[in-house]
């Protein structure tokens, strides 16, 4: 009895000294431990799962690289967002001061919408604010009937720009982006596609900067062309007011979409992020697409930096075979400098992503070579991508050695008596 008493006295010092000890170590370990960067604590929280949106990407606007991507290629509706295309194809194929009348289909659109009645007329600027700012479906369909001739006309003209764009996975049935389903499927997108639609439209179309004044304008009011009622829209784009460098947007929602959002940021110097997000959340988490924007905006910012990146001044030599270059040199050819033109760029890179550089040059030339002649490039890739090329010419010229050139140069130099 006594010795098991004992035992067990032994076992619980040993006991309490272990844990002691285990606590000592853990705290030490603890204390050792290196300090994780702010950066780094978003890396590891910058997950799919963090985000509310079923599908999401954030793109470089700069290259439409996708800077990250949760269920990126999934194609699903997306409500008005859709209107973004609208504007644009609008802005392209018509003209501001153009008149538009409106139809009994185009009256007859459900909310939100203007108001318009059957036979008003309107001008297609007045309409397109009217259309960006408080996404009103009349003025929607209105527009692509006089854009299109008719919303299917319309919806042709918007399947074509989405492929030349490359937003090849969308397909496009209404102007306005309500829930629609014909032969060919349903009106869809990707979140990748829509952003690289907001892509086209704040960086690559020639009426960027009126797209950008009609989505950045805070209200509007205007009055249709009878000047018999006036209209008064607010721009109803959050994101606009939430967070610095705000550029532009387009919110959506339907029964079928949820909540959708597309926006663009610029930074003070001058790095351009987009979001799309799909699916985030339905009635009672209206919030959801801010957050997610925010999140995703933040991280660009925080991750993504530029990089200097240049053309090479002197890039060596090739050989030219069959060259003549004033004497008689070998078959084996003579030698032109070759050189990378352009001016200094920047490329968008990671904290963690290397810059790669990669020379294309041909091992040898024929002959003959005109001085600015291409021969190769020079690239900057980032993740596999390429970002920049640099073209890579020749920096002088090099005749051919034609059977002419070498009896004039035999004679010169052995009857002649005239050598190199």
């Amino acid at each position: 009895m006594m010795t098991n008493r004992v035992h067990r006295v032994i076992l619980r010092k040993a006991g309490s000294k272990c844990v002691s000890l285990f606590l000592f170590v853990l705290m030490l370990s603890l204390l050792l431990l290196p300090a994780v960067p702010a950066t780094a604590e978003s890396a590891v929280s910058m997950k799919p799962s963090a985000l509310y949106a079923r599908c999401a990407v954030l793109m470089d606007g700069d290259t439409g690289r996708v800077l990250f991507s949760k269920n990126g290629e999934e194609q699903a509706p997306m409500a008005s967002t859709t209107k973004i295309l609208t504007c644009i194809i609008a802005l392209e194929n018509g003209s501001l001061s153009d008149t538009v009348e409106v139809s009994e289909e185009a009256a007859s659109q459900p909310k939100v919408r203007l108001g318009m009645k059957e036979g008003q007329r309107f001008s297609l600027k007045d309409l397109l604010y009217s259309l960006m700012l408080e996404s009103h479906n009349d003025a929607a369909v209105a527009v692509a009937e006089h854009i299109g001739g008719s919303v299917p006309g319309f919806a042709d003209m918007m399947n074509r720009k989405a492929k030349e764009i490359g937003a090849d996975s969308s397909y496009f049935i209404t102007p306005n982006g309500l829930d629609a389903e014909d032969e060919n499927g349903v009106h869809h997108t990707t979140a990748k596609d829509l952003a690289l639609i907001l892509r086209y439209c704040i960086m690559e179309s020639g009426m960027r900067d009126e797209f950008l004044e009609i989505t950045r304008t805070p209200s509007y009011t205007f009055s249709d062309c009878s000047k018999e009622r006036e209209y008064a829209c607010t721009n109803r784009n959050a994101f606009l007011k939430m967070m610095d460098g705000a550029l532009t947007g387009k919110t959506g929602f339907t029964a079928d979409a949820g909540y959708c959002y597309v926006g663009a940021l610029k930074s003070d110097d001058g790095r351009t992020f987009i979001v799309a997000l799909l699916a985030c959340g339905w009635p009672g988490n209206k919030n959801y697409k801010w957050s997610d924007t925010r999140k995703l905006m933040t991280y660009g910012l925080e991750h993504y930096t530029y990089r200097d990146v240049a053309p090479e001044e002197d890039c060596g030599s090739i050989r030219v075979i069959g060259g003549y270059a004033g004497g008689f040199p070998d078959k084996g050819g003579v030698e032109v400098p070759v050189r990378s033109g352009g001016t200094p760029g920047r490329i968008l890179a990671g904290a963690d992503e290397e810059v790669t550089k990669r020379t294309e040059l041909p091992a040898s030339l024929s002959a003959p070579v005109e001085e600015g002649d291409q021969v190769g490039r020079i690239e900057y890739a980032v993740d596999g991508m390429v970002m920049k090329v640099y073209p890579v010419c020749t920096a002088g010229s090099v005749q051919e050695r034609t059977a002419d050139i070498c009896r004039s140069w035999i004679v010169r130099k052995y009857f002649l008596q005239k050598g190199d």
